[in-house]
């Protein structure tokens, strides 16, 4: 697979240090079958929800997952912003 988008140094190596720990790959490759709650997945691994919130945490810094209500509400603020920047013209 080749992927047409340019990282910079700060990215690579947030990608890289992300895949580094064979849990976040683990974390990383069990959404494939469909969305996963990070309780979901802190049911398959020896670690505590805080731990798995962690791999996940960095996981998202790196942008290799990405939280579905967190986007949910950055569109909501998106369109509220719009709606206040109509009614201040």
């Amino acid at each position: 697979m080749v992927v047409d988008v340019e990282l910079s140094d700060a990215a690579v190596d947030r990608l890289f240090r992300a895949l580094a720990d064979a849990s976040r790959r683990d974390i990383v490759r069990r959404p494939l079958a469909g969305e996963v709650s990070v309780s979901e997945l802190a049911t398959a691994y020896d670690m505590s929800w805080a731990a798995v919130q962690k791999h996940v945490a960095v996981l998202g810094g790196a942008e290799l997952v990405t939280n579905l209500y967190e986007q949910i509400w950055r569109g909501r603020v998106q369109r509220l912003d719009a709606l206040f920047a109509e009614e201040d013209n």
